[in-house]
């Protein structure tokens, strides 16, 4: 091997045909007719310039890659390389279909073993992300089958290839490079004897893509958390309640944020005036007020331009108490979570009943989970909404002891990391002397986040002062999230063993 002084990736050009033909003459030379002809190589180039790429070392050709863009839905069924290349005419070409097609990569036998083929798909990756396409696929030859034909189908050929019982040097490869076989195709490129005419639909996922929106807003990538660490005092009303409700909204807005958490039971306060009650008594008096306080937190949405998580109210529903919040858009929606799992104590004190609602909510910072207090130490319902997509759960609680503070925050920490998803808790502090079963708060509010090399080492992203009344704001990257699913260190959703043990709601 000569030595390198230079490794260039440069666009194809059309002076580089004859190299490029005497290349893929030594890098298929089992193959008849193995190179493309000038005026095939000539209409690539004007089609689609950027994805004809060629590689370089030392200014002589090393090898290239070359691809198209297709509406995918035509193709992903089931296609020849003849018709995924339309009779190798390329109108099957779209500048507005949504997948990069590989129709050629290869690399000179003489510079094999220095990776350069990684260097192509890199840039394959980095041009799909860059023009928002679905992913690359590819129909990939499998040139040892044809030792194997005789024992094996194609499928168990695959998969005794992806256990590593066989190498096939191309597939070995592109595996090893991030994409997943999707299906097996017959008859896909004839003459290829050493594949005996198969291939295997490969697949790489663009975990940047959006799908293109004709309305104006965006889903934001990088959300601002604003958490309320709330002071349980007395109050006069609900007018002074609400008063400082809102100190705290244009607080966490001025800083731009989107989401703005209040804790469980937050109005607890207005109580007091019912004190001469018995708790089950006094605390459906106190759900008289919920419906006028969402309609107030709706109004300060909208008018703050935030999305507040209401954080939980008690509610009557045809004579049953449940523990609800309400999810108040900027937008001017309204929807509702219950919590579904209620203490002991709520049980035996106040009459709660647990709800039956579980679901994501769709937000213009992308789909979030919320759970009160209690429902987050069990960890079904966080995985089922983590199926669903979620990107952030919202934790709003009321603990009164330091230990009741520490299950809450340690089941939350670790449904951030078992979910690869971030998890914002916030709760209330101080004392309510005048208020039964409400004596005491104990909290501190915290963003968690997974544990890998993008972020924290003890995945805590942000954490307040504990039992000090404040806000904590936190930025938190959804991107760095789709990574963590694809190349994280562990892969704690997709290496679920689904074949063994499944989760489903009822």
């Amino acid at each position: 091997m000569e030595e390198i002084e230079n490794i260039e990736l440069t666009y194809l050009t059309l002076d580089d045909y004859d190299e490029l033909k005497q290349a893929m003459i030594e890098a298929y030379k089992k193959m008849e007719d193995s190179y493309w002809d000038k005026k095939q190589i000539s209409m690539l180039i004007k089609k689609f310039p950027e994805g004809q790429i060629a590689i370089k070392i030392n200014g002589q050709f090393a090898g290239c890659a070359l691809s198209i863009i297709v509406d995918y839905q035509k193709f992903e069924n089931g296609h020849s390389y003849n018709q995924i290349t339309g009779n190798y005419s390329f109108n099957t070409h779209d500048p507005s279909g949504d997948m990069l097609y590989g129709i050629e990569i290869f690399i000179r036998p003489r510079y094999r073993g220095l990776r350069l083929g990684r260097r192509l798909y890199d840039y394959r990756k980095e041009l799909c992300e860059r023009l928002n396409l679905r992913g690359i696929a590819f129909g990939g030859r499998i040139p040892n089958y044809h030792k194997y034909s005789k024992e094996m189908t194609p499928k168990q050929y695959i998969e005794k290839v992806r256990r590593k019982e066989i190498h096939d040097p191309v597939l070995d490869f592109q595996i090893s490079n991030d994409f997943h076989p999707a299906r097996i195709l017959t008859n896909y490129l004839v003459g290829d004897k050493e594949s005996k005419d198969y291939a295997v639909l490969l697949e790489w996922d663009n975990i940047y893509y959006e799908k293109p929106s004709t309305k104006a807003t965006t889903i934001k990538k990088v959300v601002r958390l604003g958490l309320v660490q709330w002071q349980m005092r007395p109050y006069k009303d609900m007018e002074e309640v609400m008063q400082q409700a809102e100190y705290f909204i244009d607080a966490v807005s001025g800083y731009r944020s989107d989401f703005a958490l209040f804790p469980e039971f937050f109005n607890a306060p207005l109580m007091a005036e019912n004190n001469h009650l018995s708790e089950p008594e006094a605390i459906r008096e106190l759900a008289k007020y919920t419906e006028t306080l969402v309609l107030r937190f709706s109004e300060l949405a909208i008018s703050y331009n935030i999305n507040i998580i209401t954080g939980s109210m008690p509610e009557l529903v045809d004579g049953v108490l449940y523990n609800v919040g309400y999810l108040c858009k900027r937008d001017g929606a309204v929807e509702r979570f219950e919590k579904l799992h209620v203490t002991p104590d709520e049980a035996k004190v106040w009459g709660l009943q647990g709800g039956s609602q579980l679901r994501t909510f769709d937000t213009d910072c992308g789909k979030i989970g919320i759970l009160i207090c209690y429902d987050v130490e069990f960890p079904e319902l966080s995985r089922l909404l983590a199926l669903d997509g979620m990107d952030i759960l919202f934790v709003p609680y009321l603990t009164d002891t330091q230990n009741g503070y520490s299950r809450v925050r340690f089941c939350a920490q670790a449904r951030a990391i078992e979910n690869e998803c971030y998890v914002a808790i916030t709760g209330s502090v101080g004392n309510l002397p005048k208020v039964h079963n409400m004596d005491i708060q104990y909290g501190q509010s915290m963003v968690f986040t997974p544990c890998d090399f993008s972020f924290p080492a003890n995945g805590i992203k942000a954490e307040a002062t504990p039992n000090t009344e404040m806000i904590l704001i936190a930025d938190v990257d959804i991107d760095m999230l789709r990574e963590l699913n694809q190349f994280g260190a562990v892969r704690n959703l997709r290496d679920r063993r689904t074949d063994i043990y499944q989760l489903k709601m009822k």
